[in-house]
């Protein structure tokens, strides 16, 4: 399709972000709400993760997520939706307990981190490709419990966006592709900028571009100030991009953004340069992804 891209909007993520920006949604109500302002400013796909409307932080919850994903689909705006599966692999090193973990530790097993996924059947999940620092925790998905994890995504119908962090990340994606684990072409993200994962810059990017197998769609997306500019980068190389308030919580340096502000601004950046935004209908055919009303587009 060529000069249109899926632009998603990742709409909050579970970090401790909301004493930052007001903006950041928390409970189901307000997630659900800012990812259809989202494909109201033009957003092709809503990235979903819950939280705790109590505390703010993550929850892994599955009636935290059937209610937001019942009001996306109960309202008059299309959005695909595209659920997290990568939570529960949270764990902080403790000298007290180094096996087990300190406070904050969060292991789910594969068929945990899938239960929303398989009980909701969102049109596209995430799945994350490997173990990385990720700040001072570590993020932890061991290969077996990946091929766990993507037989039991693959047996949904749901489709796999497969997230790497850094380059071994996808050397495992394409083995698990390899292994007919992944059905159609798939559809890699390159989240960039992670302490300490890969690089956001354009020499990243094109190492992980050219590495793909030759079927393969891509996106990539740089958290904070390099939201933008990686979003227009990726746009200009043939990616699909990614903004919202899970990766950047400033429209400008110092003026917290909303989502439909940060869509809106990417929308205005990609019309700028002569490129436009798939609609939801449009990615459900160029990506196969599965009919939200049951059973896959065609």
């Amino acid at each position: 399709m060529k000069n249109k891209v899926l632009l998603t909007a990742a709409v909050t993520g579970a970090g401790d972000t909301t004493k930052i920006n007001e903006h950041v949604p928390v409970t189901p109500k307000e997630i659900a709400e800012s990812a259809i302002a989202s494909a109201k400013a033009g957003a092709t796909v809503a990235h979903v993760h819950a939280r705790d409307p109590e505390t703010g932080g993550i929850s892994h919850n599955i009636e935290h997520y059937r209610e937001i994903v019942d009001r996306i689909r109960d309202s008059e705006t299309d959005v695909v939706i595209n659920i997290t599966a990568g939570g529960g692999g949270d764990f902080i090193p403790s000298l007290d307990t180094p096996a087990a973990g300190g406070d904050g530790t969060w292991i789910q097993t594969p068929e945990e981190r899938h239960a929303p996924v398989g009980q909701l059947l969102p049109e596209i999940c995430t799945l994350d490709c490997g173990s990385v620092n990720f700040g001072d925790m570590i993020y932890m998905s061991p290969t077996d419990w990946l091929r766990q994890h993507a037989k039991l995504i693959q047996e949904s119908g749901v489709k796999p966006e497969l997230e790497c962090f850094d380059t071994g990340h996808l050397r495992f994606a394409k083995q698990l592709i390899n292994e007919g684990l992944i059905d159609g072409d798939p559809m890699f993200q390159f989240c960039l900028g992670i302490p300490w994962g890969a690089e956001a810059d354009v020499e990243t990017i094109m190492y992980l571009k050219n590495r793909l197998p030759e079927n393969a769609h891509w996106s990539a997306f740089g958290i904070g100030r390099m939201q933008l500019p990686i979003a227009m980068q990726t746009a200009m190389l043939g990616g699909n991009i990614r903004v919202g308030l899970e990766d950047n919580l400033y429209l400008t340096r110092g003026v917290p953004a909303t989502n439909e502000q940060l869509v809106d601004k990417a929308v205005e950046m990609l019309h700028a340069n002569g490129i436009e935004v798939m609609t939801p209908e449009e990615a459900r055919v160029h990506f196969e992804l599965r009919n939200p009303h049951g059973g896959n587009q065609l």
